[in-house]
């Protein structure tokens, strides 16, 4: 059955949690959500939920979420089926995920790039930063992206959403966070709006 891009349904974090438990390497809550970890309250609805994982292992996906349809967006906006055991292209970094044909979508699935020990963004591998830096945990033990990292991705858009998320993060950034977020902002758009908030604060 051909997808329907609209009908999701996000799986809780506690489900994702024990689903991920039995992936191979690192992975980890993104997207909102994430940013709902780092800041310990909710923020605002999610229309999904976003799960991060290395291109390193990313084909442990169909393990982690056995007899599930997973549907690969190659290119970016078309979906299509990913057949277990098919090593997805780099092009190919968005992954949508449900048990079956007749449900809707659970999880999104996020292809991350990296390089030795260090997390690389697709868009621009100059900007990185070391794994056991770009993914925290919570008390709980659920790994989520690091909120420097997240607004990072954040700022390419120009969501009302994207800036809910910037607003409630920004106090819990840390001085290193908050000059690795503005370095990487001005690498890429050197009068983005946010630099001027990352640079008083």
């Amino acid at each position: 059955m051909r997808p329907e891009p609209s009908r999701w349904e996000p799986a809780p974090v506690e489900e994702v949690a024990a689903a991920f438990a039995r992936h191979p390497g690192p992975w980890w809550v993104a997207g909102g959500v994430a940013i709902e970890l780092a800041v310990g309250r909710r923020i605002r609805d999610h229309a999904d939920v976003d799960i991060g994982v290395l291109r390193t292992d990313h084909v442990a996906a169909h393990d982690v979420l056995p007899g599930w349809e997973l549907w690969a967006a190659d290119p970016p906006g078309s979906l299509r089926p990913w057949v277990r055991g098919e090593v997805l292209s780099r092009e190919v970094h968005d992954v949508w995920c449900r048990p079956d044909a007749t449900t809707a979508w659970r999880i999104q699935l996020m292809i991350d790039e990296s390089e030795g020990p260090d997390w690389v963004s697709r868009r621009d591998p100059r900007v990185r930063l070391p794994l056991g830096l770009a993914v925290r945990c919570t008390a709980a033990g659920v790994p989520y992206l690091a909120p420097q990292v997240q607004l990072y991705h954040k700022a390419g858009s120009h969501r009302p959403k994207d800036l809910i998320d910037f607003d409630a993060a920004l106090p819990v950034l840390g001085p290193p966070e908050r000059t690795w977020l503005r370095t990487a902002i001005e690498r890429r758009d050197p009068g983005h709006a946010w630099l001027h908030r990352l640079r008083r604060s």
